[in-house]
């Protein structure tokens, strides 16, 4: 099977209603990275020294050697900036979610201690602060699990979230694989959470941010000012809440880190964010846990048969009458790339009407003659097949007087003299009148606009049956 694993449709042109509690217009969720302490270092085991989202600009790590002035501002972050950002979340009465690296965690308990007591939500950020782009999926899977062992013993129970950040092509898979995890956020790709497909289970995904986020501070293009995080924060949240007010409320995540935006210069932009979201009515500060919580409750994950992973014979057999008679087109489609964004009713009709359009015009003309005259002796025989019959019952083709079907053959015999196939159109599209009309209009034209015409009319046909399927 030729298929595409991305999925770039989501929610689509029509996102759920987000239902917040409350009626909330925006969840606003704060999330404070702690990393400190397991970042790269000959200390931890590591060959080189860590060269990532410090204030050091165009770091590079050190092989062997310990970075005295990256460890020192690794350090801050634990020692100053996290007790600032802790007196700032505690006195605004936010909670926060903690995405805590195992490792940084167990060597700072009193941090710890202070998170749970002010009853933040802590969530894994895996065993170090380091790539896994390169590991082997078993060490990725090793990683994961001591992970996971590690922080139930400092934190006192597992987590029931993830987020990477430094992952690998593997990482989401064999989180939600794990099998453990309420919620996991290592993508980028929307403004609501949604449902993964992880085997037998369903894995809930919450949408993280790279962009409003305080590490920024520390790559290009980036902030220098507190200013200018509050800025891009308050516009973000400004439209987010607008869309909120318009029935559509979405999430607006925001990343902090300890030993960035914990610096006095930095952390009075991000309070004056927070001052100015408080000052909104319908806002709410949830832990990712609680959004999690939430969406599995009001938006519950629903399991369909998708079409991009049926088998071969069970696409043909599903499809293969969605073109009249031509079960040929859809098995031609089965084996385009296929994916996600193929398993909606739209996705799948590009599709079949690519291979429709792609046809030589004698298969193109043999998909229009497979179709029946309209009102014609096979409906009167009820030879149709069923799609047909309920179509042109919808127009009311099943009940004509003697005058209208004496009409319809008289006009279905000079069409199809003239231009050698059946005059086709989307029933359900017309009434009796509106089709007749067309009938007339059409049986004026030359050949080729009618054989234009009526593949167009094919694929809204086709279009109309997918639609019913795929609800």
């Amino acid at each position: 099977m030729n298929r595409y694993p991305r999925d770039l449709s989501g929610h689509g042109a029509n996102p759920p209603d987000a239902a917040w509690p409350g009626g909330a217009k925006i969840a606003v969720s704060l999330v404070l990275n702690y990393e400190e302490g397991g970042e790269n270092s000959v200390l931890h085991g590591d060959g080189q020294s860590e060269a990532f989202l410090s204030d050091i600009a165009g770091a590079a790590p050190w092989p062997g050697q310990r970075h005295w002035n990256m460890e020192s501002l690794y350090d801050y972050g634990a020692r100053a900036g996290f007790w600032r950002l802790h007196r700032l979340f505690t006195g605004m009465d936010i909670p926060v979610t903690i995405y805590g690296v195992a490792t940084a965690l167990a060597r700072s308990p009193a941090q710890v201690a202070a998170m749970k007591s002010a009853g933040w939500e802590i969530a894994s950020h895996g065993l170090k602060w380091v790539e896994h782009r390169d590991m082997p999926e078993h060490l990725e899977r090793a990683a994961i699990a001591e992970a996971i062992r590690l922080h139930a013993e400092v934190v006192g129970e597992r987590p029931r979230g993830w987020y990477t950040g430094r992952c690998s092509v593997n990482t989401v898979r064999l989180v939600a694989e794990e099998g453990g995890f309420d919620w996991i956020s290592d993508t980028y790709d929307d403004d609501l959470p949604y449902w993964m497909a992880a085997g037998d289970r369903d894995q809930l995904i919450i949408p993280y941010t790279l962009e409003a986020n305080d590490m920024r501070f520390a790559t290009a293009p980036g902030y220098t000012t507190g200013e200018q995080f509050y800025s891009y924060l308050k516009d973000s949240f400004d439209t987010l809440y607008a869309e909120g007010q318009q029935g559509a409320a979405k999430m607006f995540s925001i990343g902090l880190h300890c030993r960035l935006i914990g610096r006095p210069g930095k952390i009075a932009g991000l309070k004056r964010f927070l001052d100015h979201a408080k000052s909104h009515e319908g806002v709410w500060f949830p832990r990712r846990a609680d959004i999690a919580a939430h969406w599995a409750k009001t938006h519950p994950a629903r399991r369909f048969q998708r079409p991009s992973q049926m088998a071969h014979e069970e696409f043909v057999q599903r499809f293969g009458s969605i073109f009249e008679h031509s079960p040929w087109i859809a098995d031609r489609a089965w084996h385009l790339e296929l994916g996600p964004a193929h398993d909606t009713a739209t996705g799948l009709h590009n599709a079949l009407a690519r291979m429709f359009r792609a046809a030589s015009p004698a298969e193109r003309l043999g998909v229009l003659t497979a179709h029946p005259d309209l009102a014609g002796k096979l409906a009167a025989a009820k030879r149709l097949t069923a799609e047909s019959t309920h179509e042109q019952a919808s127009a009311g083709l099943d009940a004509l007087t003697d005058a209208e079907r004496s009409a319809f053959e008289h006009l279905n015999t000079a069409y199809v003299a003239k231009h050698g196939f059946p005059f086709i159109i989307a029933v359900r599209d017309n009434t009796k009148a509106s089709i007749l009309a067309a009938f007339h209009a059409r049986l004026a034209n030359d050949t080729p606009t009618e054989f234009a015409t009526a593949c167009a009319q094919v694929e809204r046909i086709a279009e109309i049956r997918l639609q019913d399927m795929l609800k």
